[in-house]
């Protein structure tokens, strides 16, 4: 196993900085997801992690050793890509089979490496089968074996499941987080899905425009994010945020209609200038006391398990998620509050926490 690291990387396509001083340390054996907005830089990182773009400042080591001018057939990498990639006139077997062919392995070397990757994969009934033969998830477990069968170092999957549909991408969620604990190999990850990130993940780095925002356990992240970009990004449905200020010493956060939330004594009780709470959907509670925000409901969604509701607080729009079937109705109002514990702040200038 080979652990990776970046040093002070930087990217740049003429005047156009596309990564901005990147340091991160991959230990070996680790399951790391990239994940941000479209454009945020990281298939970029992968794809010169991975040896497919030169490197325009900073350091990338593989397994300890600088790897900036190593071409990629001696990286030791396997790729997975989105597109599945498939040889349309070749079973699955061979398919699998392809790289170690071209490198003048021996057959009998072959065809135990591609036994080897279908039994991983469970892909045994489908070798003799062509891509046009097999469905989505099979198609994308067959460049999988295309990647085991080179014994990498590293695994770099650049968002393999965009193509499946919502079913299917749970289902390959859980094949790639038991092969990566079958394999116990490091994995660097890249998708734009923060439920794939928190799902799959051993740690998760949170990108946007070129810079690394904040990196660590799926739970850390998403119960103490850096800043309100990090908020935002990681849950799903995502943080809602309402514009006010702290008073009586931190002992209240109120909008500017002088709807109030009860924070504990104290919190931030230094800090005079604009703010916004942001509260995760799930933590929204039915308050039947006078100390609550107002919910003006534009929108009910009821799910069976749940009631997700839209609407508006100190003109701000809000989503909450309730795990009772609440009666309520567009137009009504709805009195609700949140445990002090589960209101995050954050400097309405700056974005950090306060």
């Amino acid at each position: 196993m080979t652990g990776v690291t970046f040093r002070n990387l930087s990217k740049s396509f003429g005047q156009h900085s596309v990564l901005d001083n990147i340091n991160l340390d991959i230990p070996s054996g680790e399951f790391v997801v990239l994940v941000g907005p479209s454009g945020c830089g990281k298939s970029t990182l992968l794809r010169m992690l991975a040896g497919l773009e030169p490197i325009s400042h900073g350091d990338l080591l593989i397994g300890g050793v600088r790897a900036n001018d190593l071409p990629p057939q001696k990286r030791n990498i396997a790729m997975v890509f989105q597109s599945y990639a498939l040889f349309p006139h070749l079973t699955a077997a061979e398919n699998i089979g392809f790289g170690p062919k071209i490198r003048g392995e021996a057959a009998a070397a072959i065809d135990a490496k591609v036994k080897n990757a279908a039994a991983i994969l469970n892909l045994h009934s489908y070798l003799d089968r062509y891509p046009r033969q097999l469905s989505g998830g099979q198609r994308q477990r067959v460049a999988m074996g295309r990647a085991i069968v080179r014994e990498p170092s590293v695994f770099l999957f650049d968002e393999p499941l965009s193509n499946l549909d919502a079913q299917l991408r749970v289902q390959m969620r859980t094949e790639i987080k038991a092969l990566h604990q079958r394999l116990k190999s490091t994995v660097v990850y890249v998708t734009h899905d923060q439920i794939e990130a928190m799902t799959m993940a051993d740690r998760i780095v949170v990108m946007n425009q070129g810079k690394i925002q904040q990196v660590g356990a799926p739970l850390e992240l998403y119960d103490r994010p850096a800043n309100k970009f990090v908020a935002s990004f990681i849950g799903s449905p995502s943080m809602s945020f309402v514009s006010g200020r702290l008073g009586a010493a931190g002992a209240y956060f109120e909008t500017a209609d002088g709807e109030r939330l009860k924070l504990n004594g104290g919190r931030a009780s230094a800090f005079a200038g604009a703010v916004e709470a942001g509260i995760r959907p799930e933590h929204f509670v039915i308050s039947g006391t006078d100390a609550a925000m107002k919910l003006r409901i534009d929108v009910v969604e009821p799910t069976g398990s749940e009631t997700h509701i839209y609407g508006a607080v100190g003109g701000e729009q809000v989503r909450a998620v309730f795990r009772d079937r609440v009666s309520v109705k567009p137009g009504e109002t709805l009195p609700v509050t949140a445990d002090p514990r589960n209101i995050h702040l954050f400097d309405k200038a700056t974005g950090l926490p306060v």
